[in-house]
């Protein structure tokens, strides 16, 4: 996966597309129809706004579906994931990416071969970890051939010190480490994360994973993958190759709140004030 030529720029800002509640959601409208209307038109509101503001990319994610299936979602959450991640490819014209909460890799890579998406975030895709779904095992091995059974050119970008999760693997085991999921999970792209959504990464922890990446000789992008903000986009950037935004993006900072496009105007200056 080339990143330049997917986003425009060796340094692209990918904005977040936080679906609401979708049918079967222990959170969603009790009547479906309208549940998945209201889904719609809030991802689709939101891509819109997240585009006006000058965004590189959008990543669509179930992220109202909590408490979360570990690494097997329903059916019938792969076909609504499908219809709202349509609508978003049908209402702009930035590259798209999937995430399925909370590591169905299997229904990302499907949805984003549907759907024409450029790239998935799998949260664990190598090594494991403790979670509050239980214990979330990477696969890896099986995501790499669902991609080439099904002849699509989607990115992976693997997470790596996953966030709302501790290593399973003893202190100094690599399991999880930014070689492991590029070396031996051929992931296209790493993401460093906080502890949580919208935490800020420490910048040693980013450091690090920057030197890793540095210490084997390799060249796989490093993206910030929570808390970036107009403040810090200009440090940030100086060491990661690009950064997925969401809660920084919303309505008074809450991440559950419509996209805010004067944020996100705000932010991708910042972020062309420094690339």
């Amino acid at each position: 996966m080339n990143i330049e030529s997917t986003f425009g720029t060796a340094t692209p800002v990918i904005g977040m597309v936080h679906l609401g509640p979708l049918p079967g959601a222990p959170k969603a409208a009790a009547d479906g129809a309208a549940a998945m209307q209201s889904v719609l038109e809030g991802a689709v509101a939101d891509a819109r706004a997240l585009e006006r503001g000058g965004v590189d990319g959008v990543l669509v994610e179930n992220f109202g579906d909590a408490p979360f299936h570990p690494d097997d979602v329903p059916k019938h959450t792969v076909a609504a994931t499908t219809r709202a991640a349509t609508a978003v490819a049908d209402a702009t014209t930035l590259p798209i990416g999937i995430n399925v909460l909370r590591n169905d890799a299997e229904a990302a890579v499907s949805v984003a071969a549907a759907v024409d998406a450029a790239f998935v975030r799998v949260n664990v895709h190598t090594g494991a970890r403790v979670t509050d779904q239980g214990i979330v095992e990477g696969r890896a091995h099986e995501t790499l051939r669902l991609r080439e059974r099904l002849g699509v050119d989607v990115g992976i970008f693997a997470d790596t010190d996953v966030k709302h999760s501790a290593p399973l693997t003893p202190e100094g085991y690599s399991a999880e480490s930014f070689a492991d999921a590029t070396e031996r999970g051929l992931a296209d792209a790493v993401v460093a994360s906080g502890s949580g959504t919208g935490a800020a990464i420490d910048r040693a922890a980013l450091e690090a994973v920057v030197d890793e990446r540095e210490r084997h000789g390799l060249e796989t992008p490093v993206f910030v993958g929570s808390g970036v903000r107009p403040e810090t986009i200009g440090d940030l950037l100086a060491l990661a190759d690009g950064v997925i935004v969401g809660t920084a993006l919303k309505a008074a900072g809450e991440t559950t709140a419509p996209v805010d496009e004067e944020r996100v105007a705000t932010l991708v200056s910042r972020a062309d004030d420094c690339r």
